[in-house]
């Protein structure tokens, strides 16, 4: 046996129906697109969300609310992420770079150190943001936190 000889396994290959090929084919005339209209030519293609002329769904739904373009999307990472961060590998100097070494966040990802847990040692922190009461906490052990 090489790669010469080799065969599909019989009943798992069909041949492509061929339409538009006469009538005795059995796939001639209007080729299984029906009669006339704009669905039987070629070319046609439909808006996307055309519903035959019915108020399509996305007229019939009303809009509402706001979406602000300036919105800055932060990470947040609690003080407790951080201090078992501390005791599993001793590392007590954090920044987003070590915080996307050790899995914690994307590397595009703005950071917010967020204070729930508890906190025990010294860290020093670089985020893009932190809340009142991680800063404080961290501030608290003798730590820094920095805004980067």
């Amino acid at each position: 046996m090489d790669l010469s000889n080799l065969k599909p396994a019989a009943g798992s290959v069909k041949n492509k129906k061929r339409l538009g090929r006469g009538q005795g084919s059995g796939g001639g005339g209007t080729a299984g697109r029906g009669n006339k209209g704009a669905q039987s030519r070629s070319g046609y293609s439909s808006k996307a969300g055309f519903e035959g002329g019915q108020m399509p769904l996305y007229r019939r739904v009303p809009k509402f609310g706001f979406k602000n373009i300036n919105r800055k999307e932060y990470h947040g990472i609690n003080v407790e992420t951080l201090q078992k961060l501390f005791e599993l590998k001793g590392i007590s100097s954090f920044d987003p770079e070590v915080l996307y070494a050790n899995g914690l966040s994307a590397k595009k990802d703005l950071i917010k150190i967020l204070a729930k847990g508890e906190l025990k040692t010294k860290l020093d922190v670089k985020a893009h943001a932190f809340s009142s009461a991680a800063a404080k906490a961290i501030e608290a052990n003798g730590g820094t936190a920095t805004k980067i």
